[in-house]
């Protein structure tokens, strides 16, 4: 019976994290978590004779947020040209879980036309010795570079 070796798990740490805006490609280290979903859009139909709906599924939608240490200003300076000049940019993010104690390889997964919904612009806080912001953002297509050999 085949089953998971502990050793095999991916730490949460081990990876690394890219964003290509204007065709300039930033390693963005400051970054503490990325986590990005997809989900279905799906229509109830009534069925005669049952007495359960089901669902149909017709699209789906796909955001995501980070978390990062507020040490760069890249993010601020694309929310700031769109609030000054109308320029919404679409940028790549491609994330790669990579841990060298596992036996499973690695996992690149790039999200594509991604878009920033909401981000902090400024931030004080006396009481932290670390300041962190978090961004939300929406994408509309993804791909799967590098799979986990598990």
């Amino acid at each position: 019976m085949a089953y998971l070796k502990a050793k095999d798990t991916i730490g949460g740490a081990m990876g690394t994290c890219f964003a290509v805006v204007d065709g300039q490609r930033h390693e963005l280290m400051q970054v503490k978590n990325v986590e990005a979903t997809v989900s279905k859009t799906k229509t109830e139909l009534p069925i005669l004779g049952l007495t359960a709906k089901q669902y149909k599924s017709g699209g789906w939608k796909g955001k995501g947020s980070m978390q990062a240490y507020y040490v760069s200003s890249l993010f601020r300076e694309i929310m700031l040209e769109y609030m000054k000049d109308g320029k919404d940019t679409y940028f790549e993010l491609m994330v790669t879980n990579e841990d060298p104690a596992s036996g499973v390889g690695r996992q690149t997964v790039l999200l594509k036309d991604v878009n920033i919904d909401e981000m902090t612009l400024t931030k004080l806080d006396v009481e932290s010795s670390a300041l962190e912001e978090t961004l939300a953002f929406t994408f509309s297509d993804a791909e799967l570079l590098e799979s986990f050999s598990f």
